[in-house]
């Protein structure tokens, strides 16, 4: 595949920021040993960025990020462009990413995770409620639990992109798998994987302890519009 310098170079973008993101997945401890990546849409091009199955972590370099189609295709660079080692199998959730960003244009990035408390409600096939201000504030209600879904094809990512599409939530917990999360960009979908395990690991202790306050609705949707649109802006 011959390639202009505009993709080169943004290809060469975005597999530094996925490499280096991945860094933050080791730093707030939601992966062990290789499980878990990162992947992120190249802008204005029918391509994506993800990490090589089976490389751990603290070897992960830009140069291994492996670029693939919208179906999961490793592509080749040219002469001027070489794009991931060929003796290197993109990650094998490749296939549920590539499926979302085919039918979620919004996306720019995608993360899984098994981080502990998280994928506890995955395990359970529940939903986390929306009880903290914090949820409201970041996943505009619940985050929802989508079907059990085996690794190998699309189902997962068909899994992801039904339960999320008409969700407030950037997470969803894939039944008896983990957490999935989205963001307009790579670094968005870690902040929602970090977020999601937080709430995932307070809610857990506040049941503990006894039934959680529910929140309003119409508290949610204020907290979400006013997080969303005005804080930080």
């Amino acid at each position: 595949m011959s390639a202009g310098t505009g993709v080169i170079e943004s290809i060469a973008r975005v597999r530094e920021d996925v490499c280096a993101l991945h860094a933050e997945l080791t730093r707030y401890e939601l992966v062990v040993w290789t499980a878990g990546n990162v992947s992120a849409r190249v802008p204005g091009h029918e391509l994506m960025v993800i990490k090589p199955s089976g490389v751990a972590y603290q070897d992960l370099t830009p140069e291994l990020m492996i670029v693939t189609d919208l179906y999961g295709e490793p592509v080749a660079g040219d002469a001027t462009g070489e794009w991931g080692n060929p003796d290197l199998s993109p990650s094998s959730d490749t296939a549920a990413h590539a499926y979302v960003y085919r039918n979620m244009p919004e996306v720019g990035g995608v993360v899984h995770t098994h981080s502990t408390y998280a994928t506890a409600w995955a395990a359970r096939g529940e939903a986390i409620p929306c009880v903290l201000t914090m949820m409201g504030d970041e996943f505009g209600g619940s985050i929802p639990v989508g079907p059990f879904a085996l690794i190998g094809d699309d189902s997962i990512g068909q899994g992801i992109v039904e339960t999320l599409k008409n969700s407030n939530s950037p997470a969803v917990l894939m039944q008896n798998h983990g957490p999935f999360t989205i963001g307009k960009d790579a670094r968005s979908a870690v902040k929602a994987a970090v977020m999601c395990e937080e709430v995932a690991r307070t809610v857990h202790i506040a049941r503990q302890l006894g039934e959680p306050l529910p929140i309003d609705q119409g508290h949610i949707d204020s907290l979400y519009a006013r997080y969303q649109n005005v804080y930080g802006q």
